[in-house]
């Protein structure tokens, strides 16, 4: 019998799979696995390892209970299965991250061919250049019009039956990552991802240019997380955008997560160093108690911790204040974003490296954004403007839920704002401000060394 193999990775679907339809195509029975990583198992967040653990059990389910998961060296693995099961055809979807594509040189380096078919993207990184010169582009705006322009693939059709070989026993090594009593994150599974899918498209997609910003409505997509395991593929939410402003704005959402990649792809380096690399000159602080109560969510800011409190019992958090946590920890704790970007990979569900890493440098002014460091978030007046209500700080501080707007965004101001505890403010936001840009002034005026 003619099998091959499909090793899934960040593709933990049936549908619209282009590299499980090749699989399935060019054989009578498909090898399904996915092969625990040590090395990433090492650097996952538990909140993430348990959501992968749920996926993977919904993934076999799929699958008739025929997944193979197994644990060690890929080679390794890889090279047991295809002995075993008598074949040499590997099939996988492309990455493109550092790591991954490191992980894939190094499996075909040791003999082993890999068959790439489709990727986690609309359009794969790297596609997309400038048509003067076909270099990459560096910022988002004309990279967003490329994008459009060069356009995607209908969605793949999901396979009607799927033949599978049977596992061993001991290829059935599911993870057993279990969450503290006070986490909870969102229903993991590509079933989950196409129910949130529908409920969006029915109840906020076409709000979403105007509902996407406020903090304590449902008014985003969440499904970041589906996306960064690939439970659906975004060519299956742009297939059903329209022309109109709000699905507009979600199509340029779907491509700022792709501008990232490119970038990444492009600057592997960034993942960890600047993409400004003047900015390393800047004056950092050293983390300390500040970084402490940031991590906690007890700056004294409210929309700063309950942001940063809604991450650690969730492992998500809203977009617009993750903008504001971040400018508040770059520029009013004067800390490097690499602290913050770590603390989000070990916490976040849906950490994407690529995202994340650049999703932070742009707002700490280090990044691809055209516009200057000069940005700094007024935490105290993103509050106001996008959870005019509270409803958002009182959903995760408790201490506070016995205030009204506006006194919620400013606890201080009244008699009995910290009547239950709640943290005073550890910095005063409008000197740090000043002492922000006062540093962006140091580097700004120093000249660069002459070559002795």
């Amino acid at each position: 019998m003619k099998r091959s193999i499909i090793w899934f990775r960040r593709d933990l679907r049936t549908a619209d799979h282009p590299a499980l339809n090749a699989a399935i195509a060019s054989s009578e029975e498909i090898v399904p696995v996915f092969i625990l990583d040590p090395t990433l198992i090492g650097t996952s967040g538990s909140k993430r390892l348990a959501y992968l653990g749920q996926s993977l059990r919904l993934l076999d389910a799929s699958l008739s209970n025929n997944l193979h998961v197994m644990v060690g060296d890929q080679v390794e693995v890889l090279r047991q299965l295809m002995q075993r099961y008598e074949t040499d055809e590997v099939h996988i979807s492309e990455e493109f991250e550092p790591y991954g594509v490191a992980r894939d040189l190094r499996v075909e380096a040791a003999g082993i061919t890999l068959n790439r078919t489709g990727s986690p993207y609309a359009i794969a990184p790297g596609r997309v250049r400038k048509p003067s010169d076909g270099t990459p582009y560096k910022v988002y705006t004309p990279f967003f019009r490329a994008w459009m322009v060069h356009g995607w693939r209908d969605p793949a059709p999901t396979p009607k039956k799927i033949n599978c070989a049977k596992p061993l026993e001991s290829d059935r090594s599911f993870p057993d990552w279990s969450l503290p009593a006070d986490v909870s994150i969102t229903p993991a599974g590509e079933q989950a991802a196409f129910d949130r899918w529908k409920w969006f498209k029915k109840n906020a997609l076409d709000n979403y240019d105007e509902a996407r910003n406020l903090a304590g409505i449902d008014g985003t997509s969440k499904l970041s997380a589906h996306l960064k395991w690939g439970e659906i593929h975004p060519r299956t939410l742009l297939a059903e955008l329209n022309q109109s402003k709000a699905h507009e704005v979600f199509r340029k959402e779907i491509a700022w997560r792709e501008f990232y990649a490119d970038v990444l792809h492009h600057n592997p380096h960034t993942e960890n160093e600047y993409y400004a690399p003047q900015f390393e000159a800047m004056r950092y602080d050293e983390p300390g108690d500040k970084f402490t109560a940031w991590c906690e969510g007890k700056t004294g800011y409210p929309f700063v911790d309950a942001a940063m409190r809604q991450l650690v019992h969730e492992g998500w958090m809203h977009n617009r204040t993750r903008m504001v946590v971040a400018s508040f920890l770059v520029k009013d704790l004067h800390l490097e974003w690499q602290l913050g970007a770590d603390f989000f990979r070990d916490h976040l569900v849906d950490y994407d490296v690529a995202s994340n890493s650049h999703g932070w440098q742009w707002t700490a002014g280090t990044g691809t954004d055209a516009s200057p460091y000069y940005r700094v978030f007024n935490p105290i007046e993103q509050g106001k403007r996008f959870d005019e209500n509270g409803d958002y700080i009182k959903k995760y501080i408790p201490e506070l839920r016995h205030l009204s707007a506006p006194d919620i965004h400013e606890p201080w101001s009244v008699l009995d704002g910290y009547l239950h505890d709640y943290p005073v403010q550890i910095v005063d936001h409008a000197k740090e401000r000043i002492e922000s840009l006062g540093r962006l002034d140091e580097i700004k005026a120093r000249k660069p060394e002459k070559p002795a």
